[in-house]
C-alpha cells in the first residue's frame, strides 16, 4: 500500500476524517493506536492516532467486487 499525504481518498473523494468507513481492528501502540479501516470505496486504510491527531498512513486500491458481471 502507498504512503498518503491527501486528505481525502483519491480512489473517490471521500474526506479522510469523514464518514464512511468501517472500523476493522484497532491496535494499542506506545504514542496511541492504529487502526485497520475500509472506506466508503472499499480501500483499506491504516489510520494512526496519537498526539499529533488521526491520519491516514497508508492505503490500498478499493477493494474488487465479487460477483459483478463482466461485459
Amino acid at each position: 500500500m502507498p504512503s498518503t499525504d491527501a486528505t481525502a481518498c483519491p480512489h473517490c473523494g471521500w474526506p479522510d476524517r469523514g464518514e464512511p468507513f468501517r472500523v476493522l481492528s484497532r491496535h494499542t501502540t506506545a504514542t496511541g493506536h492504529t487502526e485497520w479501516t475500509r472506506c466508503g470505496c472499499g480501500s483499506l486504510q491504516v489510520r494512526v492516532a496519537d498526539g499529533r491527531g488521526t491520519r491516514v498512513v497508508s492505503r490500498s486500491v478499493p477493494a474488487a467486487r465479487t460477483g459483478a458481471a463482466s461485459h
